[in-house]
């Protein structure tokens, strides 16, 4: 293998990018693995220049331009750590036309755009990793990808959101309501200003349309999971934990359960794939029931191998960056993308419907599926 390194771009120095940066500058020699290619820091674009600068980011490497760090010819690999949808979808997407290999932490690109972005990367050769979009620091995507590639993955489901599973922690700890965990979760830097797509599920729905993918190799639209728990009345409910009470928590842990905003896809008997993100009443005593605050777990069901969990942290710039400093090491190895050997994914192929389970009533109203 070549002993010319590679030459990365970072685009966004935020909470993520700055981590990545920082592991540039302070640890580099581990970003050489033996068995392949070094890693050289070469650009970093960020809007904020002067933020960057004063969290210790050298300003011979910066620009506030994303668009001229990605038209440079320098560049082999780009790290995307700025977020969202847009500019960062154009800008992986122009990353990856050009044959470059794209490192990413963006679970709202991949999930919404993932089948155009797998099909563009297989067909200029270009390397798409994304092991930082679920799960945070967790190594999850690349192990159900590989490592359980000889096995047939009947379920995945788990706890990939730390902001609301902090939030359901403490309404059960401490018999708090919905608003005043979230304030504290705010405060805390766990939940964003608006923490529209925490606590509606979104961000879970982005995470399992990822896990479906690898787990079943097909590409599901986010809108066809479900995000909204039962009713009494038969109507949906809520969205994510928006419509949990303190009542209900109560109500739950008084049957020896406690609630988790669960994501869960598996496949049925007849090849559909059933998925949902909703409020699970748990068994308090369960693994899922023990991962308490901001943790996330996520547990795969396969044969032959059967269960296999994996739990850690799930949020945070150093968890996230660690993921994708990760991904960098195993394209400089050669390793190819996060899919590994799986067969092209186009788009929703297979029916998408709810989960079924068994529901407990709560007195909001609210019907809570039961799991084990």
């Amino acid at each position: 293998m070549s002993t010319q390194p590679l030459r990365v771009g970072v685009i966004g120095a935020g909470t993520v990018g700055r981590e990545v940066v920082r592991a540039f500058l302070e640890r580099s020699p581990r970003l050489a693995p033996a068995d392949g290619r070094p890693l050289l820091l070469v650009a970093v674009a960020e809007k904020f220049t002067d933020r960057a600068i004063a969290n210790g980011i050298p300003a011979e490497l910066l620009t506030d331009d994303a668009s001229a760090l990605l038209a440079r010819a320098d560049l082999d690999v780009i790290v995307e750590a700025m977020g969202g949808d847009e500019p960062a979808h154009s800008l992986i997407r122009a990353a990856l036309a050009s044959g470059r290999s794209v490192a990413t932490a963006n679970k709202h690109v991949i999930a919404h755009h993932g089948p155009a972005l797998e099909r563009l990367a297989r067909e200029t050769g270009a390397v798409l990793r994304f092991e930082a979009s679920v799960g945070g620091g967790i190594p999850l995507l690349g192990p159900i990808a590989a490592d359980l590639a000889a096995d047939r993955i009947a379920r995945v489901r788990g706890i990939v959101n730390g902001t609301t599973n902090y939030m359901l922690t403490a309404m059960a700890r401490e018999g708090r309501d919905y608003a005043d965990v979230l304030r504290e979760a705010q405060a805390k830097g766990y939940a964003e200003a608006d923490p529209t797509a925490d606590v509606e599920g979104l961000d879970a729905v982005n995470k399992l349309v990822i896990l479906a993918r690898l787990a079943f190799g097909v590409w599901i639209a986010p809108e066809a999971i479900g995000n909204r728990p039962g009713s009494a009345t038969g109507a949906p409910g809520a969205p994510g934990i928006t419509g949990v009470t303190a009542e209900d928590v109560a109500a739950v842990a008084a049957s020896g359960r406690t609630l988790r905003l669960i994501a869960t896809t598996r496949l049925a008997r007849d090849g559909a794939i059933e998925a949902s993100v909703v409020p699970t009443a748990v068994p308090a005593g369960s693994p899922f029931g023990r991962c308490d605050g901001v943790l996330n777990r996520v547990e795969v069901d396969a044969t032959p191998v059967g269960r296999v969990a994996f739990e850690g942290p799930g949020a945070g710039g150093p968890a996230a960056a660690a993921a994708v400093l990760a991904d960098l090491v195993s394209i400089a190895r050669g390793l190819g993308s996060t899919w590994a050997g799986a067969v092209r994914a186009e788009g929703a192929e297979a029916v998408v419907r709810p989960v079924a389970a068994e529901c407990v009533a709560a007195p909001s109203g609210a019907c809570y599926p039961v799991g084990d």
